[in-house]
């Protein structure tokens, strides 16, 4: 559907919900019952270990898919010296704030691998990214974040990390809002690969190819980490009286055999 955009453009926008719905003719209930599950997981998300008083919660499961049937198979957990299983991340000299450095994080619920919509969403995205032919006879690997920015009270701020226009290292990345409650901020910004590690306000607004805020339930788009950097801007708390919450679903793609972007 947006294959043809993203290599052109190197960015796409669109809406996971309604496109799902569409592309395998599920039905709307469907998608709202298993998108319910969804949500429910993000109100347990564990502190992120690797950002203490930035007000970021976070889960992580690694799968593969299939090109040649879509399946999608989650990988086994690492069990770390606590006994706790974690998937690993790594994302080389990508991230100014992690550079060289693996992080583990608690793996997704078991509930959230069986979820049908997850996948759905996995194989959607996929369907909108372009490889090599080689890269299409090995699986390509597939990670899964659930990252929530929370903030209860009056001058919080939770950032994203890394907190600068960046790519992420693997060929494309997807994000997928699930909820946007009582926040201000939160802006998505795409710019120029010139851009990395600047804030959007210190570099040239002709290198910005698009901002806006994401603000219904599975209002997505995904990059293409050659063609352009992304970013979005720290959250605070909104006017209400309830904690702001911006919850996401972020989904990166890589192939078996990685080579230099």
């Amino acid at each position: 559907m947006y294959k043809d955009e993203m290599l052109e453009k190197g960015f796409i926008r669109f809406h996971a919900g309604a496109d799902i719905g569409r592309l395998y003719s599920e039905d709307q209930a469907w998608i709202a019952e298993q998108f319910e599950a969804i949500e429910r997981a993000f109100e347990d998300l564990p502190m992120d270990a690797y950002a203490t008083g930035l007000h970021r919660y976070r889960r992580f499961s690694r799968a593969v898919i299939l090109p040649w049937s879509n399946q999608v198979e989650w990988l086994p957990a690492i069990v770390n010296e606590d006994g706790d299983e974690v998937a690993e991340y790594f994302q080389g000299a990508f991230n100014p704030e992690f550079k060289d450095a693996y992080r583990s994080f608690p793996m997704l619920q078991q509930e959230m691998l069986e979820n049908e919509l997850l996948k759905r969403i996995i194989q959607f995205d996929f369907a909108q990214t372009y490889w090599d032919k080689r890269d299409m006879v090995m699986p390509v690997n597939v990670g899964v974040h659930f990252v929530k920015l929370k903030v209860e009270r009056d001058g919080d701020a939770a950032v994203s990390s890394p907190n600068c226009l960046h790519r992420d290292g693997e060929p494309f990345t997807f994000a997928h809002l699930v909820r946007r409650q009582n926040v201000v901020g939160g802006l998505n910004v795409i710019a120029t690969v010139d851009d990395v590690d600047q804030l959007p306000g210190a570099i040239d607004t002709g290198h910005i190819f698009a901002d806006f805020v994401l603000t219904e339930a599975l209002e997505s788009y995904g990059v293409a980490d050659v063609a352009v950097s992304h970013y979005v801007s720290a959250v605070h708390k909104g006017a209400g009286d309830e904690a702001g919450e911006r919850s996401m679903i972020l989904i990166d793609y890589q192939p078996t055999v990685v080579k230099p972007l």
